[in-house]
């Protein structure tokens, strides 16, 4: 695989050339700008995707200290609101802002950054059951700070249970005797992210599921459906130092959920799926984005949310699918349906916690400093988009399409404040 996707305009089919623009003015409403006043308090927020678009792994994209000066007052504070919305799960928030703060030369905090499992404080009926977590990192301590009371890890159930990883025979125990420690119930899987073995998470949360909970007894095949399993981050792929795009959760997903399909011919479920693009993620990160702004007195509402990213799989479709939900919620607002608010009073707690989405539209906006590479050329058969989102999400293509395309994020800022007619100083 020389490039993980084709160029836009392959991908897409249809999409037609676009006349050249100013730098970092390329996509529908770039006609907006200078047909309103200026303005220097934002009726806007962005939300910035970091690798591939502020960094590649730990090295910073040089137009991102650019564009973050861009972004700060002379006292160091944001003049918009900003969330950091990123799929990575595999440490806390309050470390992923001291990284970015180091490498962009600002100061972030905790509060501005979105991991893809942040929206799990909201589950709180989960909080104090014994859960079975996978990933990498402080996984304890990233459960602890989320909420959870119990969690254990995949590596602490295989120091309990071990003889159930077989796989690696250099890693099989010497005196094959089952262990007599009691466990709890298992009584949920969360997944933060792909983990380091994979044959060894793969296994020991199949066991999990089709023991109800008790790894280390007989399959019960009629276990079904399983205790619940709540997943953070879909990314096929992700890029980091490498030319090409490397494996993500959603590679380890795909192969959870045929496994578990090929024992037991049914379909793995899942509680809730989180990270870029549900729309959840975007709820969430809105909700930061009104709080930032709450916080700052800007008393102007956030009518337009922007988000930058390098993946169209993820980022822009994430985007263009929230920017659906709002218009219908805004359509049905102007028609007096008084729906959109009573949403939030029935189904899964998360539904309950969030307030009523207050933004008018998102924008997407596609950088070409990551996945999304408009130098990729396609290979054979590959004239039409392949979609490397998870299964549970409908694929529509028109949905791949962003609303601007611009070289990095230096560009994606400058082409937002002109849209928005934005002038602080």
């Amino acid at each position: 695989m020389r490039r993980a996707l084709p160029p836009l305009r392959a991908l897409l089919g249809a999409a037609r050339p676009r006349p050249p623009a100013p730098r970092g003015m390329s996509g529908p409403r770039a006609e907006r700008s200078g047909h309103s006043a200026l303005s220097v308090l934002p009726s806007f927020g962005f939300l910035f995707d970091i690798d591939g678009v502020l960094v590649r792994g730990r090295t910073p994209i040089p137009a991102a200290r650019t564009a973050f000066q861009k972004l700060l007052n002379p006292q160091g504070q944001f003049l918009v609101p900003v969330v950091f919305v990123t799929n990575a799960g595999n440490c806390l928030r309050q470390k992923k802002a001291d990284q970015l703060s180091h490498l962009l030369g600002v100061p972030i905090s905790q509060d501005q950054v979105m991991m893809s499992h942040s929206p799990l404080r909201m589950f709180k009926h989960y909080h104090e059951k014994c859960v079975l977590v996978s990933g990498q990192g402080p996984l304890l301590d990233i459960a602890q700070d989320l909420g959870f009371c119990q969690p254990i890890t995949i590596d602490t159930l295989r120091e309990k249970r071990p003889l159930l990883d077989a796989v690696d025979h250099d890693r099989r125990p010497n005196v094959l005797s089952p262990s007599a420690v009691e466990l709890p119930k298992i009584e949920a899987v969360v997944l933060f992210g792909e983990p380091v073995r994979w044959e060894t998470s793969l296994q020991l949360i199949i066991d999990v599921l089709l023991t109800s909970g008790y790894p280390g007894n007989p399959y019960e095949q009629e276990n079904y459906p399983h205790i619940p399993v709540l997943a953070c981050n879909m990314d096929l792929m992700w890029v980091a130092e490498a030319q090409s795009p490397r494996f993500g959760h959603g590679t380890f997903m795909v192969c959870l959920e045929n496994i578990y399909k090929k024992i037991t011919g049914k379909e793995l479920k899942y509680e809730v799926l989180m990270g870029k693009p549900s729309r959840l993620t975007y709820q969430y990160a809105e909700h930061l984005i009104r709080a930032q702004a709450l916080q700052r007195s800007w008393e102007q509402p956030i009518q337009t949310l922007y988000a930058v990213g390098d993946n169209v799989m993820t980022d822009v479709y994430g985007a263009n699918l929230y920017n659906r939900f709002l218009q219908e919620r805004g359509r049905r607002r102007r028609a007096g349906d008084p729906a959109p608010c009573a949403e939030r009073q029935v189904g899964l707690g998360w539904q309950r916690e969030l307030a009523c989405a207050a933004a008018a539209r998102c924008s997407s906006v596609l950088v070409c400093t990551g996945v999304y590479s408009p130098r990729a050329q396609p290979g054979p058969g590959r004239g039409h988009p392949v979609f490397h989102g998870h299964r549970d999400f409908g694929f529509e293509p028109a949905l791949l399409q962003p609303d601007h395309v611009v070289p990095d994020v230096d560009a994606a800022v400058d082409l937002v404040f002109q849209l928005e007619n934005f002038a602080p100083h």
